[in-house]
């Protein structure tokens, strides 16, 4: 591994920059308080992605079965065809949900395998 050497001048600089910084005692407690607590919990962002199209799916039957009561009830022409419209979308999105989940769940067995 290459390591850069520093010349006696570098090392004096820096032991003094160091020194500096560590007289401050605002800097120090700003540095403390940005260091993680083991037991609190942090969100991860893959989480949140991992849930969100279950959520929009949920939202699209919701949607769907909205419109499925209104068509049915008033059976005017333009809810039937956005009762019609919004059912495709739901089920390319649960058809498409469920291939991303089992293409994800067959690398995993191959990686463990």
């Amino acid at each position: 591994m290459d390591e850069a050497r520093l010349s006696a001048h570098e090392r004096r600089v820096l032991a003094e920059i160091e020194e500096q910084l560590n007289q401050d005692a605002s800097l120090a407690r700003r540095l403390r308080t940005m260091r993680r607590t083991p037991g609190l919990p942090v969100p991860s962002l893959a989480g949140i992605r991992r849930r969100l199209p279950s959520l929009g799916l949920v939202a699209l039957g919701v949607m769907t079965l909205a419109l499925l009561v209104l068509a049915v009830d008033t059976e005017a022409p333009g809810l039937i065809w956005a009762f019609a419209s919004v059912w495709v979308l739901t089920l390319v999105t649960a058809l498409l949900l469920a291939l991303r989940r089992a293409k994800r769940r067959r690398a995993e067995t191959r990686t463990d395998g």
